[in-house]
This record gives structure tokens, sequence and C-alpha cells, in this order.
């Protein structure tokens, strides 16, 4: 790798580099080539949509590494101006869910859809039988739709230019379906974190700008939180637990 490189980012098997005007995402010798591929096709297929989100410049080799490169954006974090200024928590809370609703409005047939998705990791987690059945029945009668659901969607996914423009990044986990699944991910996610007030805030107000029904959202969570089992982080173990377990007492 060329030492004038930034690292950006560490994350689990991949590093992000800043080289110059462009972001270079390295991953492991050892990763899958065809979720690698198949991420910098998500990222192709979301940039036709119109939505603000970093240019794919290019997939490569770098000393025997898969490499993408995409365009650099400028700017902090929504994540980060959060944590700058908690005085305006709400501000920036009520723009994170107007971003979303902006995403939900596209459509990108081609993605692969979130069912398929989410019962491919039912069926793949660490939970019994009686348990992997009521979630794949619950996930059968949830509404099919096709509204782009980016997966992560987070704050730190999110940048703030200094012109004030949005950029979304990280299209790895998208897919089409029900926006609700999409924002349950999101709740759990700040929960996680051990932001349940923020959580709490974000679901009241994305269920308001969506005209959703907030029971409509929890009833996705037993089977976001048994998709997100799948990772086999210990630390997680025991929260996402409580969360499936809500099944067996509806």
């Amino acid at each position: 790798m060329n030492n004038n490189y930034e690292i950006l980012a560490q994350r689990s098997k991949k590093v992000i580099y800043k080289d110059g005007d462009t972001v270079l995402k390295v991953f492991d010798s050892d990763y899958s080539k065809a979720d690698i591929l198949n991420e910098a096709l998500n990222q192709a297929r979301i940039e036709e949509t119109g939505l603000n989100v970093p240019k794919l410049l290019e997939v490569s080799k770098i000393d025997g590494k898969w490499a993408i490169r995409l365009e650099y954006i400028p700017g902090k974090t929504l994540k980060e101006l959060m944590d700058e200024n908690p005085e305006r928590i709400d501000e920036y809370l009520q723009l994170f869910v107007n971003i979303q609703k902006e995403v939900f409005s596209k459509k990108a047939p081609l993605l692969n859809k979130i069912k398929d998705k989410f019962n491919r990791k039912i069926s793949a987690s660490r939970y019994d039988a009686t348990t992997r059945y009521e979630l794949h029945t619950r996930l059968d009668s949830m509404k099919d739709h096709n509204k782009i659901c980016h997966g992560d969607f987070t704050p730190s996914n999110i940048i703030i230019t200094p012109g004030d423009d949005y950029y979304i990044l990280d299209w790895s986990h998208v897919t089409q379906g029900n926006a609700a699944a999409d924002a349950a991910r999101t709740y759990m996610l700040f929960c996680l974190k051990g932001q349940d007030e923020i959580a709490e805030k974000y679901l009241n107000m994305f269920c308001k700008a969506n005209d959703t029904a907030k029971q409509y959202v929890q009833r996705w969570m037993p089977i976001v939180a048994c998709t997100q089992s799948v990772k086999g982080k210990e630390n997680e173990a025991e929260f996402l637990d409580r969360w499936v377990n809500v099944v067996e007492y509806e």
C-alpha cells in the first residue's frame, strides 16, 4: 500500500483510506469476491437513483487485495455534529429522518429483496426451530414493498458538507423492501450503542414523518434482532435474545 494514504477507518476485514480526492476501501485477501463486487454494483445502482452518494470510480486489486475506489466527500458525519452540538440533537435527528424518507422515495428494482435476505439470516441463526418458525411466519406476514432500504442507516453514514449538502455513505447492505424494517434496524442500532433516549426520539419522528404506526415498526424488531445475531457478537447476544424472544409472548 502507498504510505501516503491516510487511514479514515478500520473495520473488520477492511481498511478505508483517503487518497487525494478519492476514498479507497481495501478488503482482506480472504474477503468474498462476490460480496465485494455486489457492494460495487449496489453503489452503482443507488447512484443511478439520483440520491446524493459518493460516485463509484473503480474496482481494482492492490497488492493482491480487492479494493473499491469512491469519490471523497469532505465534511463531518452527522454523528460528529450530534456529539459536538448536543443541544441541537432534535434538529439533527429531524434531518436524519428527512434524509431517510428521501431514500425511501426512490426505487431500484434490481436490488435484492429484504425479505429474501432476512429469511436466509433467520435460517442461519442460532435460535431453535420453534423460534425460527415464528420469525419466518412473522416475516412472511409483513407487507411487500419496494422502497430502498439502506440496511445500516446511522448518523455515522451521513456526511454533511461545508456547504450543508448531505451525502449518504456505505451501501453494502442495501436491499429493497418495507421501510418499517429499515426503521426498526436503525432503532436497534441506536439501542445497541446504549442510546435508548435517542432511539425513542428517532422512532417517534420517523413514525410522524412517514405516517406509520409505532406498533408496525415494533413488529419488525424481533426479526431485525435475529438478523443482527448472525454476526455473532458476544456483547450483543443478551440484548438481541430479549428482542427475539418477544415473539414467544405475543
